[in-house]
């Protein structure tokens, strides 16, 4: 608590008490039922995070009927009923919730059509498709039916309601220059771009009262070349405040913006400054947010008064008890989010096909969105249990296990616990995977798993303890390709390159395999290696990094090849040489130079065990990379799942 005393300090927006400064922003989960009420499995999901101690549930919900589950309805009385059991549960944990009001791209107004649509004819490029500009009556109507979902979050229970104009959404989009283009009174001038703004400000009031806190979450800095900036911003909270608003939680950035605004290349708390203007210019609390996923710069963000509070996500959807867990000095418990995007790619795919019901996934909770369904019970046994390999998927398992009461044994070759984990935390920006692995072992040991380092099990360890049951979580190692020349002194393997076991240094690095790894691969070595002049990433299918998450790999590409790393795709490599690799692009045949050739086509699992020992054990598992070489998720998902099932 003393290490965290400014983060847990009760705040007040308007007439609403808060008894800290941690806010779980707003996260289109899809967790909702198919007719847009809320059940058991979203219920859960944000009594969870209310039990892990965070003081502000924003949750989000559709003022309209836009054709999609992806949010919870409010456009409707029929809702209200469903909004009671979810604030009923988040109060009886001792947080406050608030319903956001978001419009993302479509509405239903036509024929019971969803449709894109927007202050003008612009391209929508999430969608990409042009959206048709709403009449003034339908934005009128707009107005209202903010009004009315206001009324009956408040109905509901909620403590409080956020509009958001913000991610390039409709409301976003009238107040941006890029794609508000109107020439009556709601285009043109700031005043005019605010106006529907103002007036869903107005209707809400209207509809909850004068007690009743709203908030908005405003894009103050759009990162889109011709947007909305920061000094924008300057004007537009002062008039926001003005009209009511009793909190501004600080948003950045467009879904189709080419700036990153949460990936893992951003340092922690990159955004805070946009936090700091706004509480320079506004008298009411400043939410920030943005790559803020752990507690020590929450804490260094309030108590440099940079903001009154600060918003998480995906941290919260990462670990629920973050909060307890910071205010009871067990930070290295915390399960990381690794901003690896995965689960915006879950939702953000969807609007592109809209109306198909999606949820998202978290790469290293399996718990996320099944918070009841897949709670961790006693066993009705207790099992002496094995585990081979301290990767992820065995440190998971192991865990797991313990924690339902199976006396759990770890073995692991290794000096220290991690397995690939440890090299995939080397190259840039993956540092946040090494404070996984502090958490896995950290959570093992708590659970009373007992680890056993540079050990193996052996067919007379297995005779003298005779185990019920062996996991196998023995990872995967890298593939050699049979390619002629692959044992040259010029080749090596990418992992050895990341570890430091062989040097690359000078001259020009052709890396075969453009997979995540080969690309990282190229990254490091540009940024580290000493006097490489050229890296060149061969890859035989026709995409680069495609096991990399969609909402980050453009990002990552564009750092790629705006550092000078070469991307050849369509190239299949015939033979490697002393000066290079003679390749086939498309049926032509070629060579590419190069001094020192990089393998990282992929893995192979290691599930070998002795045969005759492994039958003296009732139950044997095979998980992870062992199983099949895949990503952490995987892994994770399988060693909770096994541990579970025991």
């Amino acid at each position: 608590m003393q290490q965290f005393k400014h983060l847990f300090t009760p705040i007040e927006i308007g007439t609403l008490k808060v008894k800290n400064r941690i806010v779980m922003l707003p996260l289109t989960s899809g967790y909702g039922e198919l007719d847009e009420t809320i059940g058991d499995r979203l219920i859960s999901f944000f009594a969870a995070r209310a039990e892990g101690g965070v003081g502000l549930i924003i949750a989000p919900f559709s003022p309209v009927h836009a054709g999609s589950p992806l949010e919870p309805g409010l456009y409707d009385d029929r809702f209200i009923p469903g909004v009671r059991k979810l604030t009923d549960a988040v109060h009886a944990r001792g947080a406050k919730i608030a319903a956001q009001l978001i419009i993302s791209y479509h509405v239903t107004l036509k024929d019971g059509i969803a449709e894109v649509v927007g202050p003008s004819a612009v391209l929508n490029q999430m969608t990409r498709t042009t959206a048709r500009p709403l009449t003034v009556p339908e934005i009128q109507y707009l107005v209202r039916e903010y009004g009315q979902a206001a009324r009956r979050a408040r109905e509901g229970g909620c403590d409080a309601v956020e509009v958001l104009v913000g991610g390039g959404y409709l409301l976003n989009r009238f107040l941006s220059p890029i794609t508000n283009k109107r020439e009556d009174e709601y285009g043109g001038s700031l005043e005019n771009r605010m106006r529907i703004i103002l007036e869903v400000i107005a209707s809400m009031r209207k509809e909850v009262g004068k007690d009743f806190p709203i908030g908005c979450r405003l894009n103050v800095a759009e990162q889109m070349e011709g947007g909305h900036t920061i000094e924008d911003s300057k004007e537009v909270v002062r008039i926001l405040e003005k009209a009511g608003i009793q909190m501004i939680n600080v948003y950045t950035g467009w879904h189709e913006s080419p700036v990153p605004t949460v990936q893992a290349v951003l340092p922690k708390g990159a955004f805070l400054h946009l936090a700091e203007k706004i509480k320079g210019w506004v008298g009411i609390p400043v939410i920030a947010a943005n790559r803020i996923n752990d507690p020590v710069v929450a804490e260094k963000a309030i108590a440099e008064g940079k903001a009154d509070m600060t918003g998480m996500a995906r941290a919260l959807l990462a670990d629920p008890e973050l909060p307890n867990k910071a205010r009871e000095g067990r930070v290295e418990e915390i399960v990381p989010c690794l901003a690896c995007s995965n689960c915006l790619t879950d939702i953000l795919t969807t609007y592109k096909d809209w109306g198909t019901a999606a949820s998202t996934s978290c790469s290293v909770n399996p718990l996320a969105g099944r918070e009841a369904e897949y709670a961790v019970v006693p066993a009705k046994e207790s099992k002496k249990v094995f585990v081979i390999g301290g990767g992820p998927g065995g440190m998971e398992a192991a865990m797991t296990a313990a924690s339902r009461g199976h006396k759990v044994t770890l073995y692991d070759r290794g000096k220290e616990l991690g397995g690939k984990l440890l090299i995939a935390s080397i190259p840039p920006y993956k540092n946040e995977i090494q404070s996984l692995v502090t958490s896995l072992a950290a959570r093992a040991r708590k659970a009373g798993v007992e680890i056993k380092l540079r050990s193996d099990v052996t067919p007379a360890i297995v005779e003298r303890e005779k185990p019920d049951v062996l996991i196998m979580a023995t990872g995967s190692s890298s593939l050699i390709p049979n390619i002629p020349g692959v044992a040259g002194p010029n080749v090596v393997l990418a992992e050895d390159v990341l570890t430091g076991a062989k040097t690359v240094s000078g001259g020009s690095v052709l890396i075969v395999g453009g997979g995540m790894v080969g690309c990282e691969t190229a990254e490091f070595i540009l940024e580290r290696a000493k006097g490489v002049a050229q890296v060149t990433v061969i890859e035989m299918l026709s995409r680069m990094a495609d096991n990399v998450s969609p909402t980050y790999r453009p990002f990552f590409l564009a750092r790629l090849k705006k550092a000078g790393i070469k991307m050849e795709a369509n190239t299949i490599v015939q033979e490697i040489t002393k000066e290079g690799v003679k390749i086939e692009q498309k049926g032509v045949a070629g060579f590419i130079k190069g001094d020192t050739v990089v393998l990282a086509v992929g893995f192979k699992s290691n599930p070998t065990f002795d045969e005759k020992t492994r039958a003296k054990i009732p139950e044997v598992y095979a998980i992870g990379d062992c199983a099949k070489p895949r990503m952490i998720k995987e892994a994770i998902e399988e060693g909770f799942t096994i541990g579970r099932k025991i």
